[in-house]
Order: structure tokens, then C-alpha cells, then sequence
């Protein structure tokens, strides 16, 4: 089995891949500290935030549609460039030292309507660049990136808001996603057509190959419970750690050593052949519920920031693994559509945690509302073992669908 950087296409995509994936990590704290220096209202970076997410929210299933119309390598490359575009707008506009909020924010929610067609192409890329054998160490190689960038990608924004300022950050990340678009048209991806019908019958299409799988669907629930609770952490860890836990210092070394954690749970997961994946990935991730009871419990500082170290493994190690899963087990036609109503269901529960957690916390205080997160992504994901389909999916069950991908491919 040859490793999958030899191949030239996905050496070039992961190249490409690799370069966004860092350039977007540093956007989120640059983001912040730039509308917040530029208004002083916490407001603004809060529509700022929404004009990126809505958009993204709302196209993102017709992003699946056009990643499996059309070659995902067209797609991705036509949202390089748009992105690129954005960021550098966004970029200038702040180095300017007037920057207008109302422009940010358009440009925000043009990049977040091309994110919603970029998304849903990522597998595609991947299992149209990569054999079969490759495609566990593909999909690892890419969440190793990207567990690498959630750990540089704040230290580089941080270097460059203080030193150049965060326009710098935008330019960076508009200059990745250049790159990244030049390196998409060097390489070959494979690609099955679907026939030309309405948007609506292959959006039916799509979630009908979601249905179909019950350990597609029901964990599809449990990922969307953890997004939500992970919501509920980030907006009351940081005024728990601050009031009671130790302060700035205690709530960075939190964050640090979960990104830690995510990184050597995506190594583990290159090297892991389980029998169950997706049962052994769904209860890695109910581990999650761990950090969530023991800060509700305020037990000591060292143990949460353990606690949410292993949690966040169990998150590395679940992600190439489902990836793999899915790319091995969806009809190649149907896998931009199938992978965009996951994103979907995750990034549509994350809005959610973020506007029940501080009514909760004004209610009952942050206790209740960490502790109903943590039972919840617990109780979800370990009911995932419920289902025949999580327990029993493996090479027999993914087999049926790998042979139906072969007749697609071969009548197209």
C-alpha cells in the first residue's frame, strides 16, 4: 500500500489544504480583536460573527448539490479564489486604519456563502485523489493539519495583531487560499456525474442516502448534541475560569492542552485498525461529557484541564476515522450531498448552545447548564451503541456500498 503523499494530486491538495487550513486558524482571534479595536462593541463582532455563519447555514446543502454536479476540484477552486478575494478585502480595508463595519461584513458573508460550497467538497477531494487503501492515512494526514493549525494558528494571529496588525492576518489567509486555488488546477480528481435533474430532486436524493444508514443518521444526532455542548463550554468557560479557576493563564492552558489532545487523537487514529469504527469513535467522543460534569463539579483546575485534554483525543481520534467511514461507505456520486448535511446538523447546533447557555447561566448559573451538556453528549453518544448499524459497521457493512460505488462509476 503506497503512502498517499506519493501521489501527485493529493500531494499538491494536501500542500494546498494545508496552507488554508493554517491561514483560517488565525482568523478567528484576529476577527475578533480588529472589529472589537475598530467599534469597541462586542455587538459588532457579534453581527460580524452572524454574517459569516448565516449564509453558511442556509446554502450549505445546495453546496453538496454542486459538489457532486460538478468536479469538487472546479468547486473548490472556484471558492479559493472568491475567499481570497474576501480575505483580501478585509485585509486592506483594516490596514487602511478607517475600516468600514458594514463592508466586513458583506465580505464576511460572501466568504461564509462560499464556505458553504467549499465544505461539502473536502471528502470528494480526498477519495478523488486517494485509492481505498490511502484513505484512513489521507484523512489522518488532513486532521494531523489541522489539529496543527488549532494549535499555531492562534500564536500566528497573536504574532501579527501585535507586531503588524490584524489586516496582516486577513492577507495572510487570502494569500493561502491563492495558493491553495493555483495547486487545485495543477492536479486530476476523479469524478462521478450525476444526471442534470432539479435541485430539489437531489437534495431528496442526498437525504435519502442519509436515511438509509442508520449509523450514519443517528450519529449524525450525537455529533450535532456535542457541537452544541462544546457551544455551551466556550461561552461559560471562559467567565468560570476568570471568576473561580484559576484566570486567563488557567483558561489558555484549558484550550492548549485540549488542542494537544486533538492532535495525538488523530495520530492514534492512523495507527488504530479497529473492528467497530464507528462505535469505538462515537464512544471516544461521548468522552467528552468529562470536562463538562467535573467543571460543573468545580473540581480542581488540573484535573478539567486533564479531563478536556482526553476529551478532545477522543475528538481527534474520531474524525478521520469517520471521514474514512463515510468515504468508504457513500456512493462516490452522492458524497458532496451526504457530507453537507452533516456539517449542516453540526454547525446548525452550535447557534443553539450559544444562545441557551447564558439563559441558563442567568437562571440556575453556569453549573446546571454544564452539567445538562455533559449528560446529554454522554447519553447521546453512547446510545449510538444501541444501533446495529454503528455496532456492526465495519468491512462487511461498508461492503455492499463499495460494490453499488464500482456499478456507479463503471454506468457512468
Amino acid at each position: 500500500m503506497s503512502h498517499p503523499l506519493r501521489t501527485r494530486s493529493f500531494r499538491l491538495l494536501f500542500i494546498g489544504r494545508s496552507l488554508s487550513l493554517l491561514g483560517d486558524a488565525a482568523i478567528p482571534a484576529a476577527l475578533s480583536i480588529a472589529v472589537y479595536l475598530a467599534t469597541g462593541s462586542t455587538g459588532d463582532l457579534a453581527l460580524v460573527l452572524a454574517c459569516a455563519m448565516v449564509p453558511k447555514l442556509l446554502l450549505l446543502p445546495l453546496g453538496g448539490v454542486a459538489g457532486d454536479r460538478f468536479n469538487a476540484r472546479t468547486v473548490a477552486l472556484t471558492t479559493d479564489l472568491v475567499r481570497c478575494a474576501t480575505q483580501l478585502f478585509v485585509g486592506a480595508e483594516l490596514l487602511s486604519g478607517t475600516p468600514a463595519l458594514w463592508q466586513i461584513a458583506v465580505a464576511e458573508a460572501i466568504g461564509g456563502a462560499a464556505g458553504a460550497f467549499s465544505m461539502p467538497t473536502a471528502s470528494p477531494l480526498i477519495r478523488g485523489t486517494v485509492d481505498e487503501a490511502g484513505l484512513l492515512r489521507a484523512n489522518t494526514l488532513m486532521a494531523v493539519v489541522s489539529s496543527t493549525a488549532r494549535i499555531g494558528g492562534p500564536a500566528v494571529a497573536g504574532a501579527l495583531v501585535f507586531t503588524a496588525g490584524p489586516g496582516w492576518a486577513f492577507v495572510l489567509d487570502g494569500a493561502s487560499f491563492a495558493v491553495s486555488a493555483a495547486l487545485l488546477a495543477a492536479i486530476d480528481v476523479r469524478h462521478v456525474p450525476i444526471p442534470r435533474r432539479s435541485v430539489i430532486t437531489d437534495l431528496k436524493e442526498g437525504w435519502g442516502e442519509v436515511r438509509s444508514r442508520d449509523w450514519y443518521w443517528t450519529s449524525l444526532i450525537a455529533h450535532a448534541v456535542w457541537n452544541g455542548a462544546a457551544a455551551v463550554l466556550m461561552t461559560l468557560g471562559p467567565a468560570l475560569f476568570l471568576r473561580d479557576m484559576g484566570g486567563k493563564g488557567a483558561w489558555v492552558a484549558f484550550l492548549q492542552t485540549g488542542a494537544v489532545g486533538l492532535l495525538l487523537g488523530s495520530l492514534v487514529a492512523g495507527r488504530a485498525r479497529p473492528r467497530r469504527p464507528v462505535l469505538i469513535a462515537n464512544l471516544g467522543l461521548a468522552l467528552y461529557a468529562l470536562p463538562l460534569c467535573l467543571l460543573a463539579a468545580h473540581t480542581p483546575v488540573a484535573v478539567a484541564v486533564i479531563a478536556y485534554g482526553i476529551a478532545l483525543a477522543g475528538l481527534g481520534f474520531l474524525n478521520p476515522v469517520w471521514e474514512t467511514a463515510v468515504q468508504s461507505a457513500v456512493p462516490a456520486h452522492a458524497l458532496a450531498r451526504v457530507t453537507s448535511y452533516d456539517w449542516l446538523l453540526s454547525l446548525g447546533a452550535m447557534p443553539l448552545g450559544y444562545a441557551l447557555a447564558p439563559l441558563a447561566d442567568s437562571a440556575w448559573g453556569p453549573e446546571v447548564p454544564l452539567a445538562v451538556a455533559g449528560l446529554m453528549v454522554g447519553a447521546a453518544c453512547l446510545a449510538t451503541a444501541a444501533v446495529p448499524g454503528v455496532r456492526n459497521f465495519g468491512a462487511s457493512a461498508a461492503a455492499p456500498a463499495k460494490n453499488a460505488t464500482a456499478t456507479t462509476e463503471a454506468s457512468a
